[in-house]
């Protein structure tokens, strides 16, 4: 396994929509594999492939905590097949738009269906904080961040943040 390079925004790939896996094999379970390694490296709870240059429709996530076991959730070409009416907001942050946070709203909870690590056909109905991490990991697959989703002028400060954060940490 190795850790991968992430790419932040405002890089391109980010806002590119990824194409559909024709299928699953071991060259993709072995990117699945760096993927997953790469975001528990980088202290996150989602990966997309678009975020490590990839324009691929996968994703993983764990959304563990440090004190529990791994659950890593592998998937591959994610579809939201149904989304509750009702909506929350939480906040999020993203490693592509590192050291920022923002209260989002989006549904309560969704239905996805996608290919497992094997390839097989699975669905899963996520609420909570998992309908959070799979929303906001199959937008990336969409060329959408979490602050496309802010106003203008909350995405303009978080920018400003974000430039700030980046000098001070890359000084």
């Amino acid at each position: 396994m190795a850790k991968l390079k992430l790419f932040e925004y405002p890089h391109p790939i980010l806002k590119k929509k990824a194409e559909k896996v024709q299928k699953v094999d071991d060259e993709l379970r072995k990117l699945l594999d760096d993927m997953l390694e790469t975001m528990y490296a980088s202290n996150g709870c989602g990966l997309a492939a678009p975020q490590i240059g990839v324009s691929k429709r996968i994703v993983v996530i764990d959304i563990a905590h440090e004190d529990e076991e791994p659950k890593p959730l592998y998937m591959v070409n994610p579809e939201i097949v149904w989304q509750s009416e009702e909506k929350e907001i939480s906040e999020e942050g993203c490693l592509s738009v590192p050291g920022q946070r923002a209260e989002v709203e989006r549904p309560a909870a969704v239905r996805i269906k996608y290919l497992d690590y094997d390839g097989k056909e699975q669905e899963l109905e996520a609420n909570d904080f998992l309908a959070v991490a799979a929303q906001h990991e199959i937008d990336h697959l969409d060329g959408v961040l979490y602050i496309d989703k802010l106003s203008r002028l909350k995405r303009q400060m978080l920018l400003k943040k974000l430039e700030k954060y980046r000098k001070e940490h890359n000084a």
